[in-house]
């Protein structure tokens, strides 16, 4: 992905472009598959869309995509006039994602030639093009065919429990979804706010047998886990290492810094090393050996005629005994007549160095020939066993095939790829791989105790049948089809319900809306039936988030925040509620489209709790909770200070729900006694009916005191 740079999207002033009925105009321009895709996601945002196209699509992979578009123009996107008539230079963003590349180029120049500040979301693998447009096209970003839909294989082949996954800043964020049974481990045991750690955050909570739910944070901290439940949560699971910390090579330039530190010993120890290494290696042990005996056997000869004949030099010497090495006893003893006189013993000498040195090109041979075939075939040696049970089965290493499995190999996921033809040996080169006839190799890879298989050739056909035949030798797997297709994605997905086809497009076209939405939309996901976008803040003087708590922003705005990276450079996962926001700050949130537009209008959701302090048991403990109140509420400390001095009292500065028992927690653990009162209004907030802690509208419960 490449995306321009040129000013910061997502200031609380500007908050992230969120994408609302009144944010502008966004124009589609080519209706192919993907094309039509895209304009139905941007018309599930509530956007106004304008589709262009040559020529009427004879096929409309959407039939409603004509009735649900604001405007359909019928033109040549390259043309002005046909863009000023789309409204081009007012729209928000334009996505250029007709079938040929080539066109989507000279689209985007048109459009930036009638709109300087439109956002360009362009179809386009040129790598190398698309980093050169970003300096001269501005706000810019452009992606390869396939560099989306991989993700989502990814999260089908791991099943319905991972729901997707991202890397931030360094981090892996996975979101997993649990049904809770009688067994579980959080079952009877736990409650939902014991879930919320520094690497955990709850998403969505659903109790038995009630419904999805539209709004953040509706269920009660203090509902105990049970089976049935559904829970939705986000975690940290890995910390990639940064490049600058991964350990290096010595470079060569630093072999004069090691040469103080040869000496006996050391070459001593090396040698030995040497000694040990070529034990465990028979070929090369005697490939040494072999150098070895040449060697002395050479220079002995040398030295022999170098003494049987005084008057040759010594070059001259070396040289008769360089050419019995290489063989070449014919050439000084090729004649009827010895051309000069040698002693028996010589002559047999030389034979024998000449047999020798016909043995030791022969290894030499052989070695340089296994070293040929293993560097040939060296990728197939390197690879792991192949996984028995509980791995992922890929069919076909198209470029979303590779993808997916370097995905999986990313989430330390077992995988075993199946190829019918030989890929690049540097392909990845530590992936279980099997070649062959496709059908066949079903039967190599443990497919009984196999938890998925995706196919991702380029023959449906052949996917559909290879599909069929591993649902019949394991009924139980997780069967994923991908197809280019949505006729026949329909009518599989009918035909086969126990299989899950992804159209490609479909999958894409979301990363397009996405990208069209503003550059600090960082990815979105789908959850009960909701679009749910990770999106990053820049906290700016004047904005909306400057000097909130991040308990303020997440209970008043309706959104999660996952990552804060301070101004001061530290980095806070999961930040904790109290953190205070602060100018340079950056803030990612989970958050659907409603979320973003109250971050942006500043419409937050009222506070209607208090909390009512009964009694603190010693002076320190009246300390601590001014501290606490302070610190967790947000209010200044003399109004805290001045209800721990009246005791009891009550604390007149509206929370909100999750904000306020946070609050009683804390009191309770520096030993004050308080409980909630809810303000008029005021709805509890939990799924699974009444609130202990919340008492009726305008009244105290002393009987929920010890209820955080």
């Amino acid at each position: 992905m490449y995306n321009s740079s040129h000013g910061q999207r997502g200031n609380g002033s500007q908050p992230a472009q969120a994408p609302e009925s009144n944010s502008g105009q966004f124009v589609v321009c080519g209706l192919g598959s993907l094309g039509q895709y895209c304009a139905a996601a941007l018309k599930q945002f509530g956007l106004s869309v304008t589709a262009i196209d040559g020529t009427p699509p004879q096929y409309w992979d959407i039939p409603e995509l004509p009735d649900i578009v604001d405007r359909l123009l019928i033109g040549d996107c390259r043309y002005l006039k046909t863009l000023e008539e789309a409204g081009v230079p007012g729209c928000r963003a334009v996505l250029i994602v007709t079938s040929e590349e080539r066109v989507n180029i000279e689209i985007a120049f048109a459009v930036r030639s009638l709109t300087p500040n439109a956002r360009l979301v362009v179809l386009s693998s040129q790598e190398n093009l698309n980093r050169l447009l970003v300096q001269q096209l501005g706000d810019f970003v452009a992606f390869a065919p396939t560099q989306f839909p991989a993700k989502a294989f990814a999260l089908a082949a791991l099943g319905q429990e991972i729901r997707s996954f991202f890397t931030l800043h360094g981090h892996l964020f996975r979101v997993v979804q649990v049904d809770i049974h009688s067994q579980h481990r959080w079952c009877n045991y736990r409650l939902l706010q014991d879930l919320n750690t520094s690497t955990r955050r709850v998403l969505e909570y659903q109790a038995r047998g009630a419904r999805p739910a539209q709004t953040r944070y509706h269920w009660h901290p203090n509902t105990r886990i049970q089976a049935g439940d559904s829970i939705t949560y986000i975690e940290t699971t890995a910390l990639i290492e940064p490049e600058a910390t991964r350990t290096r090579r010595p470079h060569l330039s630093n072999w004069r810094d090691r040469l103080p530190s040869l000496s006996p010993q050391t070459l001593a120890l090396a040698a030995r090393q040497l000694w040990e290494r070529l034990q465990q290696h028979q070929t090369q042990q005697v490939a040494w050996l072999s150098a070895l005996i040449m060697g002395v056997l050479f220079l002995l000869g040398t030295l022999l005629y170098k003494l049987e004949y005084a008057d040759i030099g010594l070059q001259d010497a070396l040289n008769v005994a360089l050419v019995l090495a290489i063989g070449g006893f014919d050439n000084l003893f090729g004649q009827l007549k010895l051309p000069f006189p040698i002693p028996w013993w010589l002559y047999l000498y030389s034979i024998s160095l000449t047999v020798a040195g016909t043995v030791f090109i022969g290894v030499l041979y052989a070695i340089l020939t296994e070293r040929v075939l293993a560097a040939r075939f060296e990728f197939l040696q390197r690879r792991s066993p192949l996984p028995r049970k509980h791995h992922v089965v890929l069919i076909g290493l198209t470029a979303i095939g590779q993808q997916v499995a370097t995905l999986l190999q990313h989430l330390k996921h077992p995988v075993v790829g199946i190829s019918s033809k030989t890929p690049d040996p540097g392909m990845l080169p530590t992936m279980p791989l099997v070649i062959g006839d496709l059908k066949n190799s079903l039967q190599r890879v443990h497919l009984a105790t196999a938890s998925s298989l995706l196919m991702l050739t380029d023959d449906e056909v052949a996917n559909l049948e290879l599909g069929l035949m591993a649902h019949a030798a394991n009924p139980a797997i997780n069967l994923v089809i991908g197809t280019q297709k949505p006729g026949f994605a329909r009518n599989v997905s009918q035909l086969l319900p126990y299989a899950r086809v992804l159209e490609i497009n479909a999958l894409t076209a979301e990363a397009f809306a996405a990208a069209a939405l503003g550059e600090n939309i960082l990815t979105l996901f789908h959850l009960d039936g909701q679009t749910l976008l990770v999106t990053e803040y820049q906290v700016e003087a004047r904005d909306t988030l400057n000097g909130l708590l991040v308990a303020e922003v997440a209970y008043g705005y309706g959104v999660v925040p996952i990552y804060c990276s301070k101004s001061n450079l530290e980095d806070l996962p999961f930040p904790s509620d109290d953190y205070r926001l602060q100018v340079g700050d950056r803030l990612t949130v989970v958050a659907t489209t409603a979320g973003l537009r109250r971050i942006e209008q500043a419409d937050t959701l009222p506070r209607q709790w208090l909390v009512q302090i009964d009694k603190a048991l010693s002076s320190d403990a009246i300390f601590e909770a001014g501290a606490a109140i302070t610190r967790i509420a947000g209010c200044d400390l003399p109004l805290a200070r001045r209800v721990m001095n009246h005791l009891p009292g009550r604390l007149e500065y509206p929370l909100y729900h999750h904000q306020a028992l946070h609050l009683v927690r804390a009191l309770q653990q520096v030993q004050v006694s308080a409980y909630l009162v809810a303000m008029a209004g005021a709805e509890s907030g939990g799924s699974t009916g009444s609130d202990p802690s919340a008492p009726a509208q305008g009244s105290t419960n002393p009987h929920a005191k010890n209820q955080g």
